[in-house]
């Protein structure tokens, strides 16, 4: 309902367009069903085109393609020319937001893999790779509908005229969902490298410090709130977790051999880093470093981050190989129905997973320079971010 608030400029608060909660609530649909579906074929094995988490991902696009397509729409043929002036013009005869174009050809990329998916899989039989060619054309959609969701909300958020007349509240929590979904969305692209049985290696602070950083620092310096980071890492942990501890609730058994452990519910994915040490030495630094130059910055924001996360993440992951683990809430006793249970190193580090001296001393070194740059690009387009208007 909208609300009148009295103030020296009379300024109206409304509810936020429809179509900017349709784009994060696909946003969200996108991010749960590609996490139950990794689970699915961890625990279940094949899928069809319309099983569960593909319908549910399948939600996410038509609702993000939908809703902004009927913005575009609307605002061309029926938009004030006011709105057009704060849109942008695109094949000379449409109008709408940057966000928005984001999110039509996001979901157009989606719904054209899924038939290609389908066809792949018919045609040269199960692939285990993330990125084989139909989930690379399917990522890359969810990533521009996610990153399109993000845009869109900040579009608002850099507008004064849309600040005096949308509640500032509801288009930060906006934005800070947005960009959490999207942060769980990159590290499930890139969770081969980040498991828990990789904690112990550079490689995984390698891939952490050249990836994150990024979104975090971009988050933090474009976000209104001082803890903008924080609160994109608070809902990546808690999806992550929630994920953890819903999914193993249901039924699941394998459909597709061979079976050497026999499960009778969903294996959890992934428990959550602990992204949000790091994200909260970013934001606060952030606060105190305003009037450094760029090098300075990205160098305390780089070294920061993968010092942070090496100190918190290689303990927990000797905390996660231990009885203390293998419980509902940490997911650790969840294995894939074709690998053997009685492995040795099941809920221990492998000889070659662990890496100590001076590779370990190379590969963190190698690791901070990642940050840095990662850091210094965070920088460049959070400020990128700040002057979106359309």
């Amino acid at each position: 309902m909208s609300t009148m608030t009295l103030s020296p400029n009379h300024t109206t608060t409304r509810t936020l367009p429809v179509y900017i909660y349709a784009v994060v609530f696909a946003s969200f649909c996108i991010t749960v069903g590609l996490i139950w579906d990794i689970s699915w074929h961890t625990s279940i094995g094949r899928d069809g085109l319309f099983s569960p988490p593909h319908l549910a991902t399948y939600i996410g696009a038509i609702t993000s393609g939908l809703f902004s397509g009927y913005y575009v729409l609307r605002l061309t043929f029926a938009g004030r020319t006011e709105e057009k002036q704060q849109s942008i013009n695109f094949w000379k005869v449409f109008y709408g937001s940057l966000g928005a174009l984001f999110c039509i050809w996001g979901a157009f990329a989606m719904i054209t893999s899924a038939p290609f998916d389908d066809w792949w899989h018919n045609t040269f039989g199960l692939d285990v790779q993330i990125l084989s060619p139909p989930h690379t054309v399917l990522l890359l959609g969810m990533i521009t509908i996610q990153f399109g969701a993000m845009v869109s909300v900040i579009a608002l958020q850099n507008r004064k005229s849309a600040v005096n007349t949308y509640s500032a509240n509801a288009i930060s929590w906006c934005f800070i969902l947005s960009s959490g979904f999207l942060l769980v969305m990159l590290f499930t692209i890139a969770s081969e490298y980040l498991g828990r049985y990789a904690m112990h290696k550079t490689l995984f602070y390698q891939v952490a410090s050249g990836l994150f950083p990024l979104f975090l620092v971009a988050i933090s310096r474009a976000s209104t709130s001082k803890w903008g980071a924080t609160r994109m890492a608070a809902i990546y942990t808690i999806v992550m977790a929630a994920m953890v501890w819903i999914l193993p609730i249901f039924h699941a058994e394998p459909k597709l051999g061979p079976v050497f452990n026999h499960i009778t519910h969903y294996q959890a994915f992934h428990f959550p880093l602990l992204l949000i040490f790091p994200a909260i030495a970013i934001d606060w630094l952030n606060q105190r470093l305003q009037n450094k130059i760029f090098f300075i910055k990205a160098l305390a924001l780089g070294v920061a981050f993968t010092l942070i996360l090496f100190v918190v993440q290689w303990p927990f992951g000797d905390f996660l190989t231990t009885e203390y683990a293998r419980n509902w809430f940490f997911g650790t006793t969840s294995w894939y129905f074709g690998s053997d249970p009685a492995f040795q190193y099941r809920y221990a580090f492998a000889p070659y997973n662990v890496e100590g001296g001076t590779v370990l001393i190379t590969g963190l070194t190698i690791a901070v320079v990642l940050s840095i740059l990662s850091s210094w690009l965070g920088l460049t387009w959070g400020r990128w971010m700040k002057s979106v208007k359309r």
